[in-house]
């Protein structure tokens, strides 16, 4: 990992960077950038800086942070007085990994790079929202698409700032064979034209977290997204 110049730009622009190696410098600052979409308002933390995207007055939101405070932009104390300054409600969103996730929560930020050639698991495209996650994930995403397996989902779409990101879900009685992993992988064979690959996984699913390291994603922050 190295550290990039202060961010400028668009979170779209940000993201980019982040996603060939060049992160914000690790100077324990923030960065405010302006929403990428009325959906999206958030934060996201890299090593000892956070990004901020927020339309809220920027001189209001660094009056909110304590000099020092690393962990402050995610900490529950700001990220309620953004949900009141932005007028926006929690709401489960569906964005991850984790079913239960919601906009309550902090997730873990996952990247990888796309993969060319077959995904290696038979899967079969569905245009069906009858599945939960499906119907969730149409709300917080454009341009999902999503594939079936036997005992399970993988769905890729347009998230934040227009990465593409995925989730997928196994049903109860086939988890803990490997299939999870084996979606994750599947879907760096879904994404069009080599773009990077997100997922957000809540840090206490830890079937999810072994399932996307063992599928070749890492780490790369937290992130916690303002529900509309």
């Amino acid at each position: 990992m190295t550290a990039g110049p202060e961010p400028t730009g668009t979170l779209a622009e940000l993201l980019a960077r982040v996603a060939a190696g060049q992160y914000p410098l690790p100077d324990g600052g923030i960065t405010i950038l302006p929403q990428p979409s009325p959906r999206d308002c958030g934060v996201i933390s890299f090593t000892a800086h956070s990004v901020i995207f927020t339309d809220a007055d920027p001189g209001w939101v660094r009056a909110q942070l304590p000099d020092g405070d690393l962990g402050a932009p995610l900490g529950s104390r700001f990220l309620q007085a953004l949900y009141a300054q932005t007028g926006r409600t929690a709401a489960r969103d569906g964005r991850a990994a984790d079913p239960a996730r919601s906009s309550h929560t902090v997730d873990m930020l996952w990247l990888t790079e796309s993969l060319p050639g077959s995904p290696g698991l038979r899967l079969t495209r569905t245009a069906s929202a009858s599945h939960p996650r499906v119907a969730l994930a149409r709300r917080y995403r454009d341009n999902v698409m999503v594939w079936a397996a036997d005992g399970g989902i993988v769905l890729v779409g347009r998230g934040v700032a227009g990465r593409w990101e995925v989730a997928v879900e196994v049903e109860p009685d086939r988890r803990g064979q490997g299939l999870g992993r084996e979606l994750a992988a599947a879907a760096r064979h879904l994404i069009p034209g080599g773009a990077p690959l997100w997922a957000q996984i809540a840090p206490g699913n830890a079937a999810s977290v072994r399932a996307f390291l063992a599928a070749g994603y890492r780490p790369v922050g937290a992130e916690a997204l303002i529900g509309g």
